[in-house]
């Protein structure tokens, strides 16, 4: 009887071998984008630099397609700096829109009419409530200073574009 309670204790006390084994995996998303038409800036005015074609600009084009509807909503931020620019040793004023414009399925214009925007502005969301292709179409502005002329040089600012799974 000694023995057999003796037993239990020895295989408690023994080394115990172990492995930890990864389960990895990639999830591709079902929301593309792509970027159609890149912006440049028009220089209106001296203090003026637009993305509309009616200042000399090239409005940015963005398309995402959607393989699964409802699941993803599109977040697009518009500038507030230039990510490259001469020295501006004054203010710059931004504003900008963002619409969805062309659609593969008309019944996407509940994108336009149920988007969110905030971030003063300069962020733009939209609940990808059908599934397809939607180009959005972003203007932006920079106006320097109170009438002051932008330096000569290269301008670059950035537009983010997100597809983030709900």
């Amino acid at each position: 009887m000694k023995k057999l309670l003796l037993i239990p204790i020895l295989a408690a006390t023994a080394n115990v071998a172990g492995a930890s084994i990864p389960i990895n995996g990639f999830i591709e998303s079902k929301c593309v984008i792509q970027s159609d038409t890149p912006g440049m800036f028009g220089n209106p005015t001296v203090d003026k630099l637009s993305t509309k074609s009616a200042d000399g600009g090239v409005m940015p084009i963005i398309r995402y397609d959607i393989v699964t509807a409802s699941k993803y909503k599109a977040v697009i931020t518009t500038p507030t700096d230039f990510s490259t620019s001469p020295n501006l040793s004054d203010s710059v004023e931004w504003t900008s829109t963002t619409v969805a414009g062309q659609m593969s399925d008309s019944e996407m214009s509940v994108f336009n009419s149920d988007k969110a925007i905030y971030n003063n502005g300069h962020t733009t969301e939209f609940d990808l409530v059908k599934a397809g292709s939607v180009w959005f179409n972003v203007t932006s502005e920079a106006e320097y200073g109170y009438g002051k002329a932008f330096p000569s040089g290269n301008y670059t600012a950035l537009i983010v574009a997100e597809c983030i799974a709900k």
